[in-house]
């Protein structure tokens, strides 16, 4: 039995995490859930059903409203107001990483975004198995999170980089020639950077393949999601970025592959469906059967393998140059990157303005830059490109703080 931390328990990777244990029930416990405060009554559903003995909100006005949804959900069960039993419940911005260095077997960080980053070390310093959907908070940490972490704490739960912890069991690290990260291409495959101009969120929220949130599908429409992905694989699997090539794979059926010094190339292949990836980051090495269906071999299919078309869509190339820098670089790429997707979802910049206004921001931090606008000290702070040898916590979240003022001072409308 192994007792789950859940943040994020509302998201994508959250239910779906809960749809995977509740399956288990005889090898999962929950013992804790995290959420915004955004989605009350999934919240509350989630708490009488698994009974965690923590919530944390990130909203304290939050809080009453959860209690009135417990007891409303459960007089829809047909239950008494005495039959419920209220967890503790934390509130605040800390919430989450309070919640996260509690006792546990597991803690899967499913936030979306740099919030992410704080749970992440905590979860480590516990040192509780770390299953990690939260990429934000690795890319930004960068060498701050791996090094927090013992050997064999921190698992992937990207289905791109648990394919490449699955395909790593093939061979020896000294026998790894590169890795092989796919790319579904998104919703504008085959695009020209002229014919992207008038793209519209709407048609950027349209995947063709994966259900997710709106920050996640629009970094998938501009490739952003992929670089912080490459990123990622490069902290993961102390892999130099030069040799981790992006292929472009429509079907999403091989999620990454690893190519050895011989010339075999080990896939990992399965329909696409998180909850494998997640079970698998739940029960790391061991597998849970049934997990996710298997491919049909009965049926007829064709996969489908194009190089990244780098001139449309450039984000993979800047993340790379961000991550080679490492430091503060790709907290700068993240943290623009962010602003940008809502800039670009309420109509104040256009599709392709948000690649080039992180590399516009990203300049102008390595370059020690200060920003037109700045206000204060830690503004200037921020603004200055820090290497891996002086990177903290405290230099990460001024370069974040940075990034957002100057991302947001060039996406106003």
């Amino acid at each position: 039995m192994r007792d789950v931390i859940i943040l994020g328990s509302t998201g994508s990777i959250g239910t779906q995490a809960l749809e995977v244990i509740a399956s288990r029930r005889d090898r999962f416990r929950v013992v804790g859930l995290a959420a915004g405060g955004g989605s009350i009554a999934t919240l509350a559903e989630q708490v009488l059903e698994f009974s965690p003995r923590t919530v944390a909100l990130a909203r304290p006005t939050a809080v009453q409203d959860l209690q009135l949804a417990l007891y409303a959900a459960a007089q829809q069960r047909g239950w008494n107001r005495g039959d419920v039993r209220l967890p503790r419940i934390i509130a605040g911005p800390d919430a989450a990483t309070e919640l996260a260095a509690e006792a546990a077997d597991v803690v899967l960080n499913g936030i979306t975004g740099s919030v992410g980053l704080l749970p992440t070390l905590a979860a480590l310093r516990a040192g509780t198995t770390l299953a990690l959907a939260n990429k934000e908070s690795l890319v930004i940490g960068g060498r701050l999170v791996t090094e927090a972490a013992a050997p064999g704490q921190l698992v992937a739960v990207d289905s791109e980089h648990s394919a490449f912890a699955q395909c790593l069991r093939a061979g020896r690290t000294d026998e790894v020639d590169k890795l092989v990260l796919t790319a579904s291409g998104g919703p504008f495959r085959g695009r020209t950077r002229a014919e992207l101009t008038e793209v519209t969120p709407d048609q950027a929220m349209a995947h063709p393949t994966w259900q997710m949130g709106r920050v996640i599908t629009i970094n998938s429409a501009t490739l952003v999601n992929k670089g912080l992905e490459l990123i990622e694989a490069g902290l993961l699997y102390d892999m130099p970025l030069d040799r981790i090539q992006v292929v472009v794979h429509p079907q999403s059926f091989v999620h990454s592959a690893v190519q050895y010094v011989d010339g075999a190339l080990i896939a990992q292949c399965s329909p696409p469906d998180m909850k494998l990836p997640i079970a698998l980051g739940l029960t790391w090495p061991d597998r849970v059967a049934g997990a996710a269906a298997p491919v049909d071999w009965t049926a007829a299919a064709a996969w489908t393998f194009e190089p990244l078309d780098a001139e449309a869509f450039p984000a993979v190339e800047l993340a790379r140059r961000a991550g080679t820098l490492g430091g503060t670089a790709p907290a700068v790429f993240n943290a623009a990157n962010e602003v940008c997707v809502d800039a670009f979802c309420e109509g104040r910049i256009g599709f392709l303005d948000i690649v080039d206004t992180i590399a516009d921001v990203l300049t102008e931090h390595v370059s020690g830059g200060v920003s037109a606008d700045a206000e204060d000290d830690s503004d200037a702070v921020g603004s200055r490109y820090v290497d891996d040898r002086g990177i903290t916590v405290e230099t990460v979240l001024a370069a974040d703080a940075w990034a957002r003022r100057a991302a947001r001072a060039r996406t106003r409308g």
